[in-house]
């Protein structure tokens, strides 16, 4: 080793003892991740198992998971934009992010947030209590429509993607449903097990284990394919029995406003670690979700345009705050 390579290595080494020199990012106390929803919906879900990942793959990052439904998810959203610049906040991030401020005329957009990842897509599936006579879409909207709007749709609150899929289905069949809000996934899967509502479109982890106990039936899902996760693939699309609804919802993470870039960058890195690992991939299989890895500047563009569908159909729908 020559003496120049030796005195760069010396002021390089010197360099990063220095106080204030630049260091990689890393949490430094407990992590809040915020679920605006009830436990036992899909956001929970997927709350816990990322919990479980990350603690698995690193061991002494720890975070906690937080339930905060108030407000058809608001209260959580409201909790996050109050942590503006906070490094230890996520919150995962439904297409209530869209919806609420167009329906409740809450003091938040999307746009507000940090993004930080997409990490995949779910799916709604047409249940109903399985005591039903009902086989096929088409069949139980024309009991709906024969209905005159005393049938109810239970859904996870108002404004929120329950009710986007419900609204889809009414002006796909021209009927009238009397929409319900409960306050989670777990809530409505359960209120239509004991026949207290005439159907839901519970994502598949919601509704999965009342499925397998023969307590409801899928009717279809509303995406452009079946799904191919096992399991599933047997379930026709709304849109294969003439029913033309497809909607997907997204499952990510985002930060409080102005999260601290280098922050953003390592939970983005890491959520990308767990996103590829057996674990994570794991619950996406058994929860039949759609892996679908999205960040950055790419991330922003479709959320752009998600936000834009989303209000579109909503003030279709009358459902515009004014």
């Amino acid at each position: 080793m020559n003496y120049r390579t030796m005195f760069a290595r010396t002021i390089l080494c010197a360099a990063l003892l220095l106080p204030g020199a630049a260091m990689a990012w890393e949490p430094s106390q407990q992590i809040e991740l915020i679920v605006p929803a009830g436990a036992g919906g899909g956001g929970d879900q997927m709350a816990r198992a990322l919990e479980a990942a990350i603690e698995a793959e690193m061991p002494t990052l720890k975070f906690e998971v937080v339930n905060k439904k108030g407000g058809s998810g608001a209260e959580g959203y409201m909790y996050v934009m109050g942590k503006k610049g906070d490094a230890h906040t996520l919150v995962i991030t439904l297409a209530s992010v869209f919806t609420l401020p167009v329906v409740m005329g809450t003091p938040f957009k999307w746009s507000d947030f940090t993004p930080i990842s997409r990490m995949a897509l779910d799916e709604f599936v047409l249940w109903v209590n399985a005591d039903m006579p009902y086989k096929a879409p088409k069949e139980y909207l024309a009991a709906v429509k024969a209905a005159g709007g005393s049938m109810k749709m239970a859904g996870t609150g108002s404004g929120q993607e329950d009710q986007l899929v419900t609204i889809m289905l009414e002006q796909a069949a021209g009927a009238k449903l009397t929409y319900v809000p409960l306050g989670g996934g777990g809530d409505v899967a359960k209120a239509l097990a004991a026949k207290e509502c005439d159907s839901t479109v519970n994502n598949p982890s919601e509704a999965v284990k009342l499925w397998k106990e023969g307590k409801v039936r899928p009717l279809g899902v509303a995406r452009a394919k079946r799904m191919t996760v096992e399991g599933w693939t047997g379930i026709p699309t709304l849109k294969e029995q003439g029913v033309d609804v497809q909607y997907q919802m997204v499952r990510g993470v985002f930060g409080p406003p102005d999260m601290p870039a280098d922050a953003a960058k390592y939970y983005s890195d890491l959520l990308h670690k767990i996103f590829k690992s057996k674990s994570f991939s794991d619950y996406l299989k058994k929860s039949a979700l759609t892996p679908d890895w999205l960040a950055g500047a790419e991330l922003g563009k479709w959320m752009e345009t998600q936000d834009a569908l989303h209000t579109k159909l909503l003030i279709s729908a009358g459902l515009k705050q004014q």
